[in-house]
């Protein structure tokens, strides 16, 4: 399951799907991944962009609709996102 695709995805409705408690799974990101909620969320969906990206059978998509195809909600989480990993 790709539950990051979801543009609606949420803690607690990520954590009910892996029955874990919002809080423990907050600390769990926090504490061994050195992420947030969002940031773990979205670099999911920064590298299933890049995946599909690269499929000849996608190259009539804008990156615009792929990033939406990745379960980003708008341009400008995209665009946010993207611009924070780069530096």
């Amino acid at each position: 399951e790709m539950p990051f695709l979801k543009a609606d995805i949420s803690l607690r409705n990520l954590a009910g799907e892996i029955n874990l408690h919002p809080n423990k799974l907050s600390w769990l990101l926090n504490e061994k991944l050195g992420q947030n909620f969002n940031d773990f969320i979205n670099s999911h969906r920064v590298e299933h962009f890049k995946e599909i990206a690269l499929l000849p059978a996608n190259s009539h998509i804008t990156l615009l609709g792929l990033a939406y195809d990745s379960g980003f909600n708008s341009k400008t989480v995209f665009n946010t996102f993207l611009k924070r990993k780069r530096e």
